[in-house]
């Protein structure tokens, strides 16, 4: 049995800060087939290409708790990144008034 065969649970992409616990029930070098486990209503197996899979795991609980521990990575950072988009914000608003004055200065001239 292939190494990645003996690993047949995967995360998976969902959005940012979230991924989703995959079962690979088949794969070729270019494509993986499966299914969520976790969603209320399991459908047909989906395809995706192998370089949707984020990291794999020999168990279902190995997967579930490593996409919980990335959560929690992942929230370490919140206050930075609002932090950051404050900062951001307050950098535009500085653009957009430096702007309207340039304009109105250029105006009143």
């Amino acid at each position: 049995m292939s190494e990645r065969m003996e690993r047949p649970w995967a995360l998976m992409r969902h959005h940012a800060g979230w991924a989703d616990v995959f079962h690979i029930e088949s794969e070729t070098p270019d494509s993986i087939t499966g299914f969520y486990p976790d969603r209320e209503s399991v459908g047909p197996p989906v395809n995706y290409s192998v370089r949707a899979v984020l990291a794999r795991f020999a168990t279902l609980e190995a997967a579930r708790a490593a996409r919980e521990g990335a959560v929690a990575e992942w929230r370490k950072h919140d206050a930075g990144v609002r932090d950051a988009e404050a900062a951001l914000r307050d950098a535009e608003k500085q653009r957009e008034d430096a702007w309207l004055k340039c304009l109105r200065d250029a105006s009143e001239r």
